[in-house]
């Protein structure tokens, strides 16, 4: 007898129900310990490394950790106020967009200094400027065809990864060392932290205003990434033609914002809706512990690596200047 195929649910269920089992876990201990559930998730879920590859649980994984990422971000638009962007300051977002254009620039300075095609430099300066793994992906998409853009993508994709990883947990350490507000570490983690997962985490794993603040500014960098991509495509002979648009999640997320500040969604249904993206983003991060291992970190070529961490300094650098010497 042909047993029947597998539905989606049934090749998702076993790693979404792992990540909603750790995710409760972190909840628990963060309402019992006082830390934040987010880094609670993402250490638990690094317990369950070894899973990451079993085909029981990765279409689930991978569905939680982006598909189910980016529907939380995209509902967290219901909590971003006009006075939130006010707070901060339309020159400070404005700010946010000459960091990614300084970004890129010391990433085709450092591609030459090091011997790299511009090409890798902007790949590198693109993912550490805008969204991590994910402006990566892109940018590589437009790129002109190489037999090593692939490999050149993949240790890029590993980095800024891993990179990310070490600064959700370090950067809420370092602007509190600082002496930074919740809104100034909100700021800096939007403006700093390479994807969009471990934006999200950081920034709650300090309080409720800095993630919200935290998610805004990363929205700001993400938006520029089609520009970027344009840039790319008309900056090099034999790019990639390739239909450029924004993301699904932020055009939700900036939907949401827009309605939500009409006054015409009721409180009730904006709390309740922030409580189911909250649990969207603690499952989420779950999934990115799970998937997540420190130890990729020695499989990046020496010179890819210097290329980005120096980059991560150069944005993480600028960012704090900023915030210091603006009086934000």
């Amino acid at each position: 007898m042909v047993s029947a195929p597998k539905s989606r649910w049934d090749t998702h269920f076993g790693g979404i129900l792992l990540v909603c089992v750790v995710a409760a876990a972190a909840t628990f201990l963060s309402e019992h310990y006082g830390a934040p559930a987010m880094l609670f998730a993402l250490l638990i879920g690094m317990a369950f490394h070894f899973l990451h590859r079993d085909a029981a649980f990765a279409p689930g994984l991978d569905f939680s950790a982006k598909t189910l990422l980016r529907f939380g971000v995209g509902l967290l638009g219901l909590r971003l106020s006009i006075g939130d962007v006010e707070s901060i300051g339309y020159g400070a977002v404005a700010a946010v967009g000459g960091f990614v254009l300084a970004t890129l620039a010391c990433g085709a300075m450092l591609s030459y200094l090091f011997g790299r095609r511009m090409a890798f430099g902007l790949l590198a300066g693109g993912s550490v400027a805008i969204c991590g793994a994910s402006a990566a992906l892109a940018i590589a998409s437009v790129l002109p065809a190489r037999a090593d853009r692939e490999q050149d993508t993949l240790f890029v994709v590993i980095g800024v990864t891993a990179l990310s990883t070490i600064a959700m947990i370090a950067y809420p350490i370092l602007f509190a060392s600082l002496g930074m507000s919740d809104l100034q570490s909100g700021f800096l983690i939007g403006a700093t932290i390479h994807d969009v997962a471990q934006v999200v985490g950081a920034g709650y794993s300090i309080s409720d205003e800095a993630g919200v603040i935290a998610t805004f500014v990363k929205m700001v960098r993400v938006a520029l990434l089609p520009v970027v991509m344009l840039v790319v495509m008309f900056s090099f002979r034999g790019a990639q033609s390739q239909r450029v648009t924004l993301p699904w999640f932020l055009i939700m997320f900036m939907v949401l914002a827009v309605l939500a500040n009409t006054g015409m969604v009721p409180q009730a249904l904006i709390d309740a809706i922030g409580i189911l993206s909250r649990w969207c983003l603690v499952i989420a991060i779950s999934a990115l512990g799970v998937k997540t291992s420190l130890a990729t970190i020695a499989h990046v070529k020496p010179s890819y690596g210097v290329i980005l961490i120096v980059e991560t300094l150069f944005l993480l650098t600028i960012a704090v200047g900023y915030v210091l010497l603006s009086g934000f």
